[in-house]
């Protein structure tokens, strides 16, 4: 596997993550030409016919060309059907077309072909976690981040963690996502649900500096400028307030955060 199609799908294969910031997403693993041994310990994965149709498939699957993400993918299982990462991009892009059934059967074979691959795994769990299936979701998470030569364990951490969220286990949530930000302290998604946890827990102080982090490591999104707004309001700084609520209607006029913005009272 290719080091860009590793960082691809640490980003793609990220799931809950793009529904909290945006599709956004390095620790050193060994490559030598084109060899991983991320996957099943103890072997070495070559480079693989199958990759180059992996990377068109995310490629497509980047600009939202479905029909050819999915083309290049089903190619890509079909050169190399022992090729884990085929399986993982066929399932991810059947699941942004709602084909759940297809989406888990491609998740359960790249982890057939390798039961280690950590990227398989989180993105396993994220489509399981999407299934309101928590404990099967964790699972997955644990088995990612449990593997020591995955290059970006911040992502199924933080993934373990709005998975944690969604079940309404808030502490447990914390607990990953400050794993998360203890491996990488500037992973934009992680900074933002601790933004919100802090909020949410009345500690609008804390979630001000996450928030703060948080603009420091990525673009702003519809949420994270309603969620200041909210935490400028609390802390009483009408002026910031104001700042964030002209972002949010400038850069989002449409987005339902605006709406929530109009039905409230104004900063």
């Amino acid at each position: 596997m290719t080091p860009w199609i590793r960082r691809a799908l640490s980003v793609v294969a990220v799931g809950l993550v793009t529904g909290l910031a945006g599709c956004q997403q390095n620790t050193v693993r060994p490559d030598s030409g084109g060899a991983d041994a991320t996957g099943q310990l103890g072997t070495v994965k070559r480079s693989s016919p199958a990759d180059l149709y992996v990377e068109l498939a995310l490629g497509y699957l980047r600009e939202r060309q479905y029909a050819e993400a999915l083309k290049n993918a089903k190619k890509a299982t079909l050169i190399d059907p022992h090729n884990a990462n085929g399986f993982t991009i066929l399932g991810v892009v059947y699941q942004q077309l709602g084909e759940s059934g297809q989406a888990a059967k491609a998740f359960k074979s790249a982890i057939a072909a390798d039961p280690r691959d950590p990227y398989a795994l989180n993105a396993y769990g994220s489509f399981l976690c999407g299934a309101k299936e928590y404990a099967e979701a964790d699972e997955m998470f644990g088995r990612a981040v449990s593997n020591p030569l995955y290059q970006t364990p911040w992502v199924a951490q933080t993934n373990a963690g709005i998975c944690a969220y969604d079940a309404g286990d808030k502490a447990k949530a914390e607990t990953y996502l400050r794993r998360a930000l203890q491996a990488r302290n500037d992973f934009a998604p992680a900074l933002l649900r601790m933004a919100q946890i802090s909020f949410e827990g009345g500690n609008t102080l804390s979630a001000r500096a996450y928030l703060q982090r948080y603009e420091a490591a990525a673009e702003h999104t519809a949420e994270s400028l309603w969620l200041g707004i909210q935490t400028e309001r609390a802390l009483g700084d009408k002026d910031q307030a104001a700042s964030y609520a002209l972002l949010l209607r400038s850069k989002f006029p449409d987005s339902e955060q605006v709406r929530l913005l109009n039905d409230s009272r104004a900063p």
